[in-house]
């Protein structure tokens, strides 16, 4: 359960200390100055977080982006910490401090078969379904918990949204969490008997190491698109450290005898050419590995003429925007329904089947539990009596924005078909700061060329000048040609550009606002302002349908 003093950390209520010795022995790490009472000192949980350090801790005082963790290892020693684990750097800046301090070359990367192993190594007794891509894998996310709960299993889940765990939810900060807490975590969850895990996991996560020492049963891959170009050099570094789930290229340590990162069955949509190639890879190696590839690696396709061991046939559309579709794979076909429309939650359903027959779900039950998933902040629609379709979705990058704007637009065009009304569509977009500014100006083109209004505004401008992200999308918005675009207004205000919209809208038109979907809040200049577009929204909502009806 929570510790008291604070609800972000997480420990299992049964520890079992760990020599500070055994420590050294697992990770090469060697002790500094004097070792005097090494030999006594015994371990019960591992922390990089100072202000998060628990009695019995040993503390992780890593280098940072702009500040070594070291510096705060006086503060985590005062809270309880009864070691200090950090480089050679970390040692020069801590110097005595009154607890032993272990040093090796490079923590960071034994932190996490580290942290598994303090923990008794959880994630072996658990089933673990790591999911990663670019787009989607909340929604698969949410759709995999839900399948494989209504097929018996106690469930988990780690994201973007929320982190839940025996059915009490914590915020999520980070997609993934850093290795301390995840193990730590991971042990909270088998002490409660959870049975599978379904977690979101970023190329970040990935690259950082931060879901080292994991024991994947599953890993799931969406699809590649831009985002996360400030972080990663270019594609092929993003892929490499999206093919990290699947392929392991860390560094052995004494800690485990498995590779750090690597799910031991994949489930790869191929849809796109990252999809085709990743299955490709992990093909290789496995069958350099085993000659077998059978019942380790699934393909899943929704494009017609690609090959995969699952595929969907045509899906037809429901009411409100449901859509069902039939899900055929290894001596099965089982009919699937979405409350999500669009193509793209297609490809999000089919894998989210696939993932849990590869989970050992019973695979009709899975599928049936799918129709009831919602996802906060994914196509999720704001009513307040209005005529026309209101929907706030997190897209954040270009390709999700085409996806979501497709999608509206063929809910329009039956629409207008069946005489609901005009049929067009408003978008408010912005872009974040501090990410991947390549991205701006194709997302202002994605909005601007799908749409009948394109609102460029503000996003998360962090630390940078909100006009100046603002000018990159609005160039992006304006390159689109005149024939192939309709108006473009720039709104800096997200408030007030989301009022416009609202404003804007008819009988039997759609309204998107993309980019922040869940998010409870906006960052300008470091500091997080309160802000919900569904809230933002549905203020808007409420107060045209209450001027109508007085007017």
């Amino acid at each position: 359960m929570p510790a008291q003093s604070s609800p972000q950390v997480f420990r299992p209520a049964a520890v079992t200390a760990t020599s500070l010795r055994t420590v050294a022995e697992l990770t090469g790490a060697t002790p500094a100055g004097s070792v005097a009472g090494f030999e006594e000192v015994q371990v019960t949980g591992i922390e990089q977080r100072s202000n998060a350090v628990l009695p019995g801790d040993l503390f992780a005082g890593l280098a940072g982006d702009h500040s070594h963790g070291a510096r705060y290892a006086a503060d985590a020693v005062a809270r309880g910490a009864v070691a200090v684990f950090t480089d050679a750097a970390g040692a020069a800046l801590i110097g005595e401090i009154g607890v032993p301090v272990l040093v090796h070359d490079a923590p960071r990367t034994v932190l996490g078969e580290l942290s598994s192993a303090l923990y008794g190594d959880p994630s072996r007794t658990l089933r673990i379904i790591g999911i990663t891509g670019t787009s989607g894998k909340t929604t698969t996310s949410y759709l995999v918990e839900a399948g494989l709960a209504a097929a018996g299993m106690r469930t988990a889940l780690i994201g973007t949204i929320e982190t839940r765990i025996g059915g009490v939810r914590v915020p999520s900060a980070l997609t993934t969490p850093e290795a301390p807490q995840l193990h730590a975590m991971f042990a909270v969850m088998a002490e409660q008997g959870v049975d599978a895990v379904v977690m979101e996991v970023s190329s970040h996560a990935l690259a950082l190491g931060r879901v080292d020492g994991v024991s994947f049963a599953v890993g799931a891959f969406t699809n590649l698109s831009q985002d996360h170009l400030d972080f990663h050099a270019d594609f092929e570094d993003y892929f490499a450290a999206k093919r990290r789930l699947f392929i392991p290229d860390g560094p052995q340590t004494a800690a485990v005898s498995r590779p750090s990162v690597a799910a031991r069955t994949a489930v790869i949509c191929v849809d796109d050419a990252w999809g085709q190639r990743l299955a490709g890879d992990v093909s290789a190696c496995l069958a350099a590995e085993s000659g077998d590839t059978t019942g380790r690696l699934r393909t899943v396709a929704t494009r017609s003429g690609v090959p995969a061991d699952w595929t969907s046939g045509a899906a037809t559309a429901g009411a409100g925007g449901t859509q069902e579709f039939t899900a055929s794979g290894p001596g099965v076909n089982v009919d699937v329904r979405l409350r999500l429309p669009g193509a793209y939650n297609i490809a999000n359903g089919l894998l989210a089947v696939a993932v849990c027959a590869a989970a050992g779900a019973d695979i009709e039950t899975a599928a049936a539990a799918l129709g009831e998933v919602d996802v906060p902040g994914r196509m999720q629609r704001v009513d307040r009596g209005q005529e026309f379709l209101a929907v706030v979705d997190y897209a954040h990058k270009p390709a999700a924005i085409e996806s979501v704007v497709a999608t509206l637009r063929t809910w329009l065009s039956e629409g207008a078909r069946s005489g609901r009304g005009t049929g067009r569509l408003a978008v408010v977009v912005g872009a974040g700061g501090d990410r991947d500014a390549g991205k701006r100006p194709l997302m202002g083109a994605a909005a601007a060329r799908g749409s009948d209004l394109a609102i460029i505004t503000d996003d998360n401008p962090r630390s940078e000048d909100p006009a100046a992200i603002r000018a990159a999308v609005l160039a992006g918005a304006e390159q689109v040609p005149d024939a192939e675009r309709g108006e473009v207004r720039e709104v800096g205000d997200r408030a007030a550009a989301i009022r416009a919209a609202v404003d804007w809208a008819r009988p039997g038109d759609a309204v998107l606002i993309a980019g922040k979907g869940h998010e409870t809040g906006q960052e300008i200049a470091g500091v997080k302002q309160p802000f919900d577009d569904r809230e933002v929204l549905a203020a808007a909502l409420s107060e045209k349908t209450r001027d109508l009806t007085h007017s």
